[in-house]
């Protein structure tokens, strides 16, 4: 896989409003995939009004494989609407309904390079903290019905955040993203999927993954084994 990585056009915080185009949930639902019955919950729809949102999902959204996906870590994924706008140069299709790419959140400015591990949003009344990006798994070939989907999503390297939720609460489409907390390490969402894909070629950023108290065990572990 190349180490191509997709940037749109810079832009931070204070000079663009961020805002939620859409809210998605979904439940699991059982599919046949090369030749194996697969329960997955990454067909996500627009949700037509306001929504809670707990300390482990967005109500009406629930997880099929509780190994992998979902938990306190993986609370709520958001995937921004100018990553739609590049991934329709790269396939053909007749529908782009938000929640294509299993996100709970459509945003708007919420983008790889803009998002720091650490940063705290307010949308509504509920408070959210980027701490990792997703790394999909198979199950996004089975979204588009093509089998090498997985291969250029990690090729393109759009891949969207993973918020823990630090206060519950309500929010909804039109809603404004607000930066609350901005984090005093510059570690963006882009930095570790570089750093994954290129198996730790930066070793100081690779150290700067390590020692952050927000990112998971799970993927500083992962990623430890490039550290030299």
């Amino acid at each position: 896989m190349s180490l191509r990585i997709f940037e749109a056009k810079p832009k931070t915080h204070k000079q663009y409003i961020l805002k939620v185009l859409s809210v998605n949930t979904g439940s699991p639902q059982k599919f046949t995939w090369e030749g194996k019955e697969i329960y997955t919950s990454i067909f996500k729809s627009p949700v037509k009004s306001i929504s809670k949102v707990s300390f482990l999902n967005v109500e009406g959204d629930e997880q099929s494989d509780l190994r992998v996906h979902g938990g306190v870590d993986k609370a709520v994924y958001s995937y921004d609407h100018s990553y739609y706008e590049a991934w329709k140069k790269e396939i053909k299709r007749d529908s782009w309904e938000f929640g294509l790419f299993g996100e709970n959140l459509t945003t708007s400015g919420l983008t790889d390079d803009s998002v720091l591990i650490g940063n705290v949003y307010q949308i509504g009344s509920v408070k959210l903290r980027a701490v990792q990006p997703r790394f999909p798994c198979f199950k996004l070939n089975i979204r588009f019905g093509e089998d090498d989907i997985l291969n250029r999503f990690y090729d393109l390297g759009l891949f969207g955040t993973y918020f823990r939720v630090e206060e519950e609460g309500y929010l909804n489409s039109g809603d404004e993203i607000i930066l609350t907390h901005k984090s005093d390490v510059n570690l963006s969402i882009s930095d570790i999927v570089h750093c994954k894909k290129s198996k730790g070629e930066d070793q100081n950023k690779l150290k700067l993954i390590l020692e952050n108290e927000f990112i998971p065990g799970s993927l500083k572990d992962s990623l430890r084994l490039y550290l030299k």
